[in-house]
């Protein structure tokens, strides 16, 4: 059974979907967050539904700022509030009488893998973390999706998020800029991942009328330090696809993490086909039930 709810994160309503299985509870919860630029009706609802087929307790939402959740400017990527957007969510998930609050975890897909590192390492309610195709934001936009980028394209977007600053102390509407671009051909041009982002989020395969295709420009600075890999000392499981150019990002969390953990690669996948592509999400989902199973009895 799906149902809409709302909880306050920071001050701002956020809109959320609970999912909660047949049967007897209280129940093991998950609280599953959306990539960057996500809604809650894209890859993480697509994983909340499944992973409460298998029964668990799972709240996916929109991130403060995005999709039907309050905040101004629309579309702003803020770290230091997409975190607080996931402990918003498991304080939560501790009021409802169908969850254990002693049994929570996190499932974070591509930006909220980061932003879960953080949560789990600074919140002990979060009893155990798992990630699809993990990102730290922050490194992805100072060096890349593949850790490649030149310096000077990041020192760039600093200096235009500082213009945007100033235009809108004068007076300017919110400084935005394009996501993804605007033809196929021109994606392609971009490389395996700025394709895959253009394929999910502007053609029917993914597309959402409220997921956003502008970033504000003063996400940029808010992102610039920004660092999403703690040393997590829970349960941690991370999954990969052997095919994405951001995998990179979840094996140096991964490295570095204290506690019990397995990292799992999908034969094949890139980083989008998690997703969405059942031949990947399927056995994706397998590993995350035995994973939460195991780690919040």
């Amino acid at each position: 059974m799906r149902t809409d709810v709302n909880f306050i994160s920071g001050g701002l309503r956020i809109a959320g979907q609970l999912y909660v299985p047949d049967g007897a509870t209280p129940r093991p919860a998950l609280v599953v967050g959306h990539p960057g630029t996500g809604v809650k009706e894209q890859a993480a609802g697509l994983y909340a539904a499944r992973l409460a087929e298998q029964g668990f307790v799972t709240l996916a939402y929109d991130a403060a700022y995005q999709g039907e959740s309050e905040g101004l400017p629309r579309g702003l990527e803020d770290p230091a509030q997409r975190v607080e957007d996931l402990k918003a969510a498991v304080s939560y998930l501790t009021t409802r009488p169908e969850v254990d609050a002693e049994r929570i975890g996190v499932l974070g897909i591509c930006a909220s893998g980061g932003y879960g590192l953080v949560a789990t390492a600074t919140d002990p309610r979060v009893k155990a973390l798992a990630t699809v195709s993990g990102v730290d934001i922050a490194r992805q936009f100072r060096v890349g999706p593949d850790g490649t980028q030149d310096p000077a394209v990041f020192e760039g977007l600093l200096a235009a998020a500082a213009a945007a600053r100033t235009a809108e102390a004068a007076g300017a509407e919110t400084q935005t800029f394009e996501l993804f671009p605007p033809t196929e051909d021109a994606a392609r041009v971009g490389g395996q991942h700025v394709f895959e982002g253009w394929e999910y989020y502007c053609t029917p395969r993914g597309r959402h009328e409220r997921s956003t295709k502008t970033l504000p420009w003063i996400s940029v600075d808010r992102i610039a330090t920004f660092d999403a890999v703690r040393a997590v000392d829970r349960p941690l499981l991370m999954i990969a696809g052997r095919k994405a150019v951001t995998s990179w990002m979840s094996v140096e969390a991964f490295q570095k993490a204290r506690g019990p953990k397995r990292f799992v690669w999908i034969d094949d996948a890139t980083h989008v086909d998690l997703y969405d592509r059942d031949e990947y999400v399927t056995p994706a989902v397998a590993e995350i039930r035995a994973f939460f199973a195991e780690s919040l009895g």
